[in-house]
């Protein structure tokens, strides 16, 4: 029998968290974690509902090329591992001063580890 396809690891607009309401119901509402060059807040969502992402970056990080830099890196952390959530969450992630200069693989480890940490990840075998 063969295995089923993998879920397509896409980000859609409508999972993306776009006004100053839903980050704050996150931020008021949710759970928080902070690991290394970023801050994870989380809220549940109803099942059913697709996982969503804001993403925060303030002025204190760097100029507009290193704050749009550190928010593909965290977009992307989001959207390779959005699958392994244990279910829907509306995610924000704050970008931290030590993001600058960092590399996909050092951002992806410290949004894992966030994510761990906070018990929202799927237990894995390996």
């Amino acid at each position: 029998m063969a295995a089923p396809p993998p879920p397509r690891l896409r980000l859609r607009p409508k999972q993306r968290l776009k006004v100053r309401r839903e980050f704050e119901q996150v931020r008021a509402g949710g759970e928080r974690i902070v690991c290394g060059c970023l801050i994870a807040n989380w809220l549940k969502l109803a099942p059913g509902l697709p996982s969503r992402l804001g993403v925060i970056t303030s002025r204190k990080i760097g100029n507009a090329i290193v704050r749009s830099r550190a928010r593909r890196l965290l977009r992307e952390s989001f959207r390779l591992h959005q699958h392994e959530l244990r279910e829907a969450a509306a995610v924000v992630l704050i970008a931290r001063n030590s993001i600058a200069g960092k590399k996909l693989p050092d951002v992806e480890r410290d949004y894992l580890n966030a994510l761990r940490r906070g018990g929202i990840l799927k237990e894995t075998n390996a």
